[in-house]
This record gives C-alpha cells, structure tokens and sequence, in this order.
C-alpha cells in the first residue's frame, strides 16, 4: 500500500513539473504589461489578438500545420513498408537499411540541415516547400518506424498465416489483420512524428524564406529583436495545436472500421 502510494505522489509530483513550464507560458500570454510577467499583471486577451491579426504569424502556422501532416503521411508511407521489411525477411544490408533509417536520431538536426541545404544546392532544392518536407520526412521517419516495428510480433504472423489459409489475399490480410493490429503503433509514431516537424527550428531554418516560414522560426527570429507577451500567446497557441493535432491523428488512424470485419 505504502509503495502504491508512493509511486501515485511520484507520477504526481512528475506531472506537476512537466505542466508547470506550460502553465507560466500561458499565464504570461495574459499579462496585461508590455513585458512577460508570471504571475500575470491583471487578465487580457490582447496578446492573443495582436497575434490573430498579424499575417504573418497566420501563414506560419498554417505552413507549420501542413508542413508537418505532409511530412507525417509521407513518413508513415515509408516507414510502414521498411519496417515489415526489417521485422519479417533475412537479406543482404537489412542491419545497414536499419542503421540508415534510425540514423537521423542521433545526428544533430542542425548538422542535417547544413547538409540537405548544401545538397540540395546542387540538385536546385533549397528554399521551398518540398526542400522543407524532405528534410522533415527525414528526421520524423525514425519515430514512425520505431514505434511500428516492435508491433510485428511472431504471434501476429501467425494470425496472417490463418486469415490466408482461410482464403484472404495478401490484401485483405492486411487491411483486416495486419494494419488493426499494428495500429497502436501507428498512432503513436504519428504523433510523435507531428510534433517533432511541427515544432522543428534547427532544420527548417536552413530552408525557409519571408513567405515560407514555420512558426517555430519565426518565434525564433522575433525573439532576436522583441520580447514581449505575444511570444507567449503564440507558444500557447502553438501548444494548443499540438494538443488538437494528437486527438485529430488519433480519431483518423485510431477508427474502429480497420478492426471490423
């Protein structure tokens, strides 16, 4: 009982320090003084507004927002195919492919950026969208194929095995057996995935310009100059976003349809 109660005041005392960074953050997008305070100096929405009505905050967080739901359907279109690779057949360079696509994880995004920038220097791909979106597939996939690739257990093989024995094609077994079954790890790497891009400035700095900025850089730029409590309330709005782009990825890849026959 007392190793229960203990381990409840620990999660507890766990979660209070993860939220309290949010909780100043918000706090301070309502301060009414022209500079960030906590606690706030009287309650007022006209950071919020100020940020509402500046353009360019507006086309950063949309080009955020797309940048990152592109970045996330591409990685999972890549990584679901690589990771039933990995998990189910022996070949030649398979520990290489692994290596290579997990890489990204321990290399500096800053370090990539330079790299794709120089690259893509050569090829023509620098400064524009699918610039952006290839160096964010990058960094994002190793999330998605992390998260799918313990899914492929030998006793779900099994139940493929069962379902063509029964007469299903290789289609079928994947949209009634396979895909349900691993879906748990396709939320989550999504999500992961989402935020990751989302909130990325180290890599998305190398390739953004005036009209195709993401909101993580623009902060990043503004703070350079000004600081003051619209920082705040784009944070908040930012956290906001994040928070409503989890449960929308969970309604769209967590649908019961997948699992029903």
């Amino acid at each position: 009982m007392a190793i229960r109660l203990a381990i409840r005041l620990v999660s507890f005392l766990t979660l209070a320090y993860l939220l309290l960074p949010l909780l100043v953050v918000v706090g301070g997008s309502l301060t009414e003084t022209k500079y960030l305070a906590f606690p706030p100096e009287g309650l007022t929405l006209r950071w919020y507004e100020v940020v509402l009505n500046d353009p360019t905050y507006l086309r950063s967080f949309l080009n955020s927002a797309v940048l990152a739901a592109a970045a996330t359907l591409v990685a999972l279109i890549v990584a679901l195919p690589a990771a039933m690779a990995i998990a189910r057949f022996a070949f030649r360079g398979k520990g290489l492919l692994s290596a290579l696509m997990l890489s990204p994880l321990v290399l500096p995004h800053i370090v990539l950026g330079a790299a794709l920038l120089q690259y893509g220097a050569a090829i023509g791909l620098v400064r524009s969208f699918a610039a952006l979106l290839v160096g964010h597939v990058v960094i994002v996939t190793p999330f998605v194929l992390r998260s799918i690739l313990p899914q492929f257990s030998p006793e779900q093989l099994s139940l493929e095995e069962a379902s063509r024995d029964l007469g299903a094609n290789a289609a079928t077994t994947f949209w009634r057996v396979t895909l349900p079954q691993i879906r748990s790890g396709l939320v989550s790497g999504a999500i992961f995935a989402f935020i990751t891009s989302f909130i990325n400035v180290e890599l998305s700095i190398f390739n953004t310009t005036t009209a195709l900025n993401t909101i993580p850089v623009q902060l990043f730029n503004y703070v350079q100059y000004s600081v003051d409590p619209s920082i705040a309330a784009v944070s908040a709005l930012t956290i906001l976003a994040a928070a409503c782009a989890i449960i929308v990825i969970d309604l769209l890849i967590g649908l019961d349809f997948l699992s029903k026959p």
